[in-house]
């Protein structure tokens, strides 16, 4: 009975602990909301599509899908003929031209519209990653560069374009875009290079090494059925490259498909990608050099099939967005939290607010790719992701929408006792937006 009494009182003591914590960070976070500018990016929006009744003649693909119950907004998504297509994806007659402006002011985002660069041609630059440059006070956008026909290599494969290469974007306030080229080209004659043309380059993130003067480039390599599941590795002198391309590898052995780098505060960059046929994570910090793994690794959100890793870290907690796997299919994405980048990792919960249930459990109809800190607005991200157009990939569109972090948690953590220690991360939907007019790249 004793036992059983201090047994008792200390996990009380925990709690009393635990609670104290969650309404200090609570109270903190609390304070950052009250930013001007995060309370009005907390004004979501809300959706009110409606599924068009089914047409007499189906399209070919809709027709192959025997639907057996009634349709959704994904299989309108998913359906190049679809009326209500155009909700998706919006024509060229609504695309976003920095150089000319908008309607009612600049700056403002339109998720899922056309975008154009400075020279107004559709930016190209999927499954990216953002480097923000210290010396040049520049922002690049690097991504994959898709502008050629889709197609399958053969009847059963997934809808690809051929290797273009890297595309390179350069911005000093995120939303003005000049095109600085392709920084990294397909090979187009030897077969057995990892970036002939017939094989796979995706998510490709760049870091930049301090110690040797090098950007550094990580990519996802693979063949066209996806078996070689590895990650390529390039370097060059300057931002707009052009970047050399080395090798790939399986890191630590394991097959390696969605992937991203993450730079710590430290300096050290860690490889995060997923593995065993994707159905766990795996991370690990790459050589002071950034060209190669270390052995140390851990194995994260082992049989939780999550993709798309996009890192980002908030007062010392590490945190990631990531993605289901369902191919060029919409799913609900996932946030996590860690004190150690290292893990254990936590699951907090789909982070997507606004919109509609449909919106929120297809995470806005995109895919998590990256997530950009706004320096001077404490908690504030802008989260990157990818509306995939498996019709027609080069038309596919960048979904950019604001990502806070602060309130308390709204739901326990899904394995493990209580509420987290941290506070909630929010992805907020908003068919405009914009940065405040004051935020400027630090100089």
């Amino acid at each position: 009975m004793v036992w059983s009494l201090m047994g008792l009182l200390l996990m009380l003591q925990l709690y009393s602990f635990a609670s104290r914590r969650n309404v200090v960070r609570g109270d903190i976070q609390l304070h950052v909301s009250r930013h001007p500018l995060v309370r009005e990016l907390e004004q979501v929006e809300e959706e009110n599509i409606q599924v068009p009744p089914p047409k007499k003649k189906k399209s070919p693909h809709a027709a192959k899908r025997r639907r057996k119950r009634s349709a959704t907004l994904i299989d309108e998504f998913l359906d190049e003929n679809s009326q209500i297509r155009h909700v998706f994806f919006p024509d060229m007659k609504s695309a976003i031209d920095p150089v000319k402006g908008v309607e009612n002011g600049s700056h403002h985002y339109y998720p899922g519209k056309i975008w154009l660069d400075t020279e107004g041609n559709p930016i190209q630059a999927h499954g990216g990653g953002m480097l923000y440059d210290e010396r040049s006070n520049t922002y690049y956008w690097y991504g994959e560069y898709k502008d050629g026909p889709t197609y399958r290599a053969h009847k059963r494969g997934a809808a690809r374009v051929d290797v273009i290469g890297v595309g390179c974007y350069s911005s000093k306030d995120l939303w003005t875009w000049k095109n600085q080229g392709i920084v990294l080209a397909a090979e187009q004659t030897n077969e057995t290079h990892d970036l002939h043309k017939s094989n796979v380059l995706e998510r490709p993130k760049v870091v930049f090494n301090e110690k040797t003067g090098k950007y550094v480039m990580w990519m996802h390599i693979d063949d066209a059925n996806y078996t070689k599941a590895s990650v390529g590795i390039a370097i060059s002198d300057y931002p707009t490259g052009p970047f050399e391309y080395l090798h790939s590898q399986r890191p630590h052995g394991f097959d390696s498909r969605d992937m991203t780098i993450f730079k710590d505060d430290d300096g050290v960059v860690y490889l995060i990608y997923s593995s065993q046929d994707n159905s766990e994570l795996h991370i690990g910090p790459l050589t002071s050099d950034y060209l190669d793994v270390q052995p140390d690794m851990r194995r994260i959100l082992i049989g939780q099939h999550r993709e798309a890793p996009a890192l980002f870290k908030y007062q010392g907690t590490y945190y990631m967005i990531t993605s289901g796997c369902t191919g060029w299919a919409p799913n609900e994405a996932l946030a996590h939290a860690a004190e150690s980048i290292m893990g254990p990792w936590e699951t907090m919960g789909n982070p997507c607010i606004g919109g509609n249930k449909m919106f929120r459990l297809a995470t806005f109809f995109a895919q998590s790719t990256f997530v950009v800190p706004l320096p001077g607005i404490p908690g504030s991200y802008i989260f990157m992701a990818d509306r995939w157009n498996p019709a027609e990939l080069r038309n596919s569109r960048y979904v950019w929408l604001p990502l806070i972090v602060g309130g308390p948690p709204d739901r326990p953590l899904e394995y493990n006792f209580g509420f987290p220690p941290w506070p909630r991360v929010s992805i907020y939907w908003h068919k405009k937006w914009r940065l405040p007019s004051s935020w400027k790249v630090s100089k």
